[in-house]
């Protein structure tokens, strides 16, 4: 009898500053995506990484008592596919999102028993908000990094929602700017999921030695 295929998995990586309870509006447009790929069945998590003591590196393990990445790098490995969910500080992707790219490093060098690099067959997207802009930016460095440590960039794998430039409305839900922010959400989860079920049905091989 054919086997039924595991269900895909996200994972989201919130890069907001403020820890949980406080709004995020960064969540807010990561669930547009979310939501979207809960209906084509995807089992969806997010880690709001402010919640979190994660230390400084480049490696898996822990840095030191009470460093607790190793929880979320274990979701990463785990998922099929990650969305990193950044504001706009500076015209740059936040401190937070920024840690988790450099801890992910270390998959550069993580491999399965085959020899297949720990990020390759995952498919990462991005999302973006703030009330200053520079979304585009913020989307190329977080995708340059993700390509660098392995992991599949589809077309249009990213929404953003950013005011700016200058001084503006800071809160995502309340702006009357956001149909294009959603649409755009939606079409990067069809984008991500088409992109994940593929490399699940032919997935990459081992790079040559």
């Amino acid at each position: 009898m054919p086997t039924t295929p595991s269900p895909l998995r996200a994972l989201a990586l919130n890069g907001t500053l403020k820890p949980s309870p406080g709004t995020s509006n960064t969540e807010a447009l990561t669930e547009v995506v979310l939501d979207a790929l809960r209906e084509r069945s995807v089992d969806c998590e997010t880690v709001r990484l402010a919640d979190l003591a994660i230390a400084p590196g480049v490696v898996s393990e822990a840095v030191h008592p009470g460093d607790q990445w190793p929880g979320v790098h274990a979701k990463v490995v785990a998922a099929d596919i990650v969305i990193f969910a950044t504001p706009t500080w500076l015209g740059q992707p936040s401190s937070e999102i920024k840690r988790a790219l450099e801890r992910l490093d270390a998959l550069l060098s993580e491999t399965d028993d085959a020899g297949v690099p720990l990020a390759y067959n995952k498919v990462a997207g991005f999302v973006v908000t703030g009330n200053e802009d520079g979304a585009h930016h913020c989307i190329s460095e977080m995708a340059g990094a993700a390509v660098d440590i392995g992991f599949t960039v589809p077309g249009q794998g990213w929404t953003y929602w950013n005011k700016g430039p200058g001084p503006g409305e800071e809160e995502y839900l309340t702006s009357d700017d956001t149909d294009w922010s959603v649409t755009t959400g939606r079409a990067a989860a069809q984008n991500l999921h088409t992109v994940a079920r593929a490399l699940a049905a032919v997935p990459l091989q081992a790079p040559p030695s």
